[in-house]
């Protein structure tokens, strides 16, 4: 029998990397998490000991808690969330169960330092600068921030204001060969669906210019480009482009084998 208020691995895999996912929080402590280092792509970390602390703070509207296999300290933070007026649930199996599927997980030593995360790179973002952040913010961290700044002064950005340097020459997440920095991050990240990696071909082909990868590739640069001249403001574009990707990413999962035609099957006549 499932436990009181819980989600399965499979019903929650189906939820991580769009819009209606929950909040998904590891309540593992550092010693916990040092015995498993991974953690669940777009899960936030608060140990259960600290409960009192970030419980106050915490935003959203749904909650699953996971620990190593789903047992008391879920339980205990979850019923916490319920008593403070929260939808939540725990994860059956807790990571252990999610790492036996087998399902992706992140390795913790690739993990920003801290969440909300930082994260600086050029301005005017056509491609990679904006599927990079939709993957942060959908797979690594759901509270990452992200600044625009000039090309010249973004290394020193990051170092000034603890950010993390992305999509610019000479830092560690950044274009390697013929990868494209959105390929790197799903690589280093661990972040094996199917359906990132058929994306990610899209993406990388728009980015440089390799329309031959994917028929879908002269489109998300049709619409890269046009989003780019419609918003002066970066982070209004970067606000619209989320919704791109959620919908590529979508088709990529659940809809590339579906056409569509006129008239419909089963029109009047």
């Amino acid at each position: 029998m499932a436990p009181f208020a819980s989600i399965s691995i499979d019903k929650l895999a189906r939820l991580v990397g769009t819009p209606q996912s929950p909040v998904i929080i590891d309540v593992r402590d550092d010693e916990m998490r040092a015995a498993e280092p991974h953690v669940l792509p777009g899960s936030l970390g608060r140990p259960w000991q600290e409960a009192g602390q970030w419980l106050p703070e915490i935003k959203g509207s749904a909650f699953v808690v996971t620990c190593a296999a789903g047992g008391a300290k879920s339980e205990g933070v979850a019923a916490l969330l319920r008593a403070a007026g929260h939808q939540a649930e725990i994860l059956e199996g807790g990571i252990t169960a999610w790492r036996e599927a087998p399902l992706p997980t992140i390795p913790l030593a690739k993990l920003p330092p801290a969440s909300p995360s930082l994260w600086v790179t050029r301005v005017r973002p056509k491609i990679d600068r904006i599927a990079c952040p939709w993957l942060i913010r959908r797979f690594v961290d759901p509270l990452a921030r992200f600044l625009f700044v000039s090309a010249s002064e973004v290394s020193a950005v990051a170092e000034r204001f603890d950010a993390i340097a992305f999509d610019i020459e000479g830092v560690h997440w950044s274009h390697r060969g013929e990868l494209c920095t959105f390929d790197v991050m799903i690589g280093e990240f661990g972040l094996t669906f199917p359906a990132l990696q058929k994306l990610a071909t899209i993406v990388r082909g728009a980015d440089t210019a390799r329309l031959d990868l994917a028929p879908e590739v002269a489109g998300l640069l049709a619409v890269s480009l046009g989003l780019s001249r419609m918003y002066a403001d970066d982070l209004e574009q970067l606000d619209a482009g989320m919704l791109v990707y959620d919908a590529l990413y979508r088709w990529c999962r659940d809809a590339g084998d579906e056409t569509h035609n006129w008239p419909g099957t089963g029109a009047r006549k």
